[in-house]
């Protein structure tokens, strides 16, 4: 079965410039080499610590990125040199929910008429204010209360709840989410959650969800991808990411995830990595997390390991370690996410 979404070998570079004449001195690598897919009706979670690309690749998904190299193919139609007009009508199949509700909505525009926008900028004007208040209802918001008020006049829930309406507006078949949850309180975070799971159930619809709780990604996803300064170190199922993840900077992510336990969280071990994230202006050679790593070789900073099958449910490892350890180690059992 083709996947809905397909990226293949996905490269984003910004030029850095110097001097006068402000020419190109070097380049800052945020994506460099992604290759991911995303059938339709699952969500997909991207993990990683800040500065590993997330966002960018969340840009590039939804075209307000252009690739420096690699193919995005939605559907089976690759549009990431496609014309103004193709994006135009690509992008209504696939939107986006922001991280920030309290900038992602302007503060001068009415609710009803920020929901109404997408619409409006693809002439579907027939019945416009029902649908709008339609799709307040949808997301749990009164629209004969709050179809005239301004953002302000708005918690970051309710507005989190504005953005998705209006990212729903055009019926699109894939949402991307950009850690919608991330400025908003936990009692908060939950209802968010729950109403994305309840839409796509209801709407059908694929999520590639962003964030940088872990337990938030286990609650949300049936597949799960590590970033790390551009690249994907694991991908893993729900099942084998809680249980059997197998590259080191998967563990030690997972390790920093607190567990409810007094006990058992003063006696479990902690995998702590040394040293600062590398500049993705000038990444490491090898394998990009060797600077880091506790297991690391002399092949890991002369190679650079492929993203490879490893275990069970989909799981891939972009590690040499876990290949070379398999048949001597049981992979480490991750209990911190059940």
């Amino acid at each position: 079965m083709s996947a809905l979404l397909d990226i293949k070998n996905l490269h984003v570079h910004f030029p850095v410039k110097n001097g006068l004449l402000q020419r190109k001195a070097n380049s800052i690598k945020a994506l460099n080499g992604i290759d991911l897919q995303v059938q339709k009706g699952e969500t997909l979670g991207i993990v990683g610590e800040s500065g590993c690309g997330k966002s960018t690749l969340a840009r590039s998904i939804v075209g307000l990125q252009q690739p420096t190299a690699g193919e995005i193919l939605f559907n089976g139609k690759d549009y990431s040199e496609a014309s103004a007009k193709e994006l135009h009508e690509m992008r209504r199949n696939v939107q986006m929910i922001f991280q920030d509700p309290y900038t992602s909505l302007n503060p001068r525009m009415k609710i009803g008429d920020s929901v109404a926008a997408p619409l409006k900028a693809y002439k579907k004007t027939e019945r416009l204010e029902l649908r709008v208040k339609e799709l307040l209802e949808l997301v749990g918001l009164n629209p004969d209360v709050h179809y005239h008020k301004l953002p302000h006049e708005f918690s970051g829930g309710q507005r989190q709840r504005v953005g998705i309406a209006r990212a729903l507006a055009l019926e699109p078949e894939l949402l991307v989410c950009d850690e919608p949850v991330s400025a908003l309180d936990v009692s908060v975070q939950a209802q968010v959650i729950n109403l994305l799971q309840d839409l796509q159930k209801q709407l059908g619809l694929t999520y590639v969800f962003i964030a940088h709780d872990l337990s938030v990604i286990n609650h949300l996803a049936d597949r799960v991808a590590v970033m790390y300064l551009g690249k994907v170190m694991e991908k893993a199922g729900r099942g084998s990411f809680q249980s059997q993840v197998q590259h080191p900077y998967t563990q030690s992510l997972l390790s920093a995830v607190p567990i409810p336990d007094p006990q058992l969280e003063r006696s479990r071990e902690r995998i702590v990595l040394s040293g600062e994230l590398p500049s993705p202006a000038n990444p490491p050679s090898g394998c990009v997390f060797h600077t880091r790593c506790p297991v690391a070789t002399e092949r890991c900073k002369a190679e650079v390991p492929a993203l490879e099958p490893r275990g069970w449910d989909g799981q891939e490892v972009a590690c040499f370690y876990p290949i070379e350890a398999a048949e001597k180690t049981e992979p480490t059992k991750i209990t911190t996410l059940v």
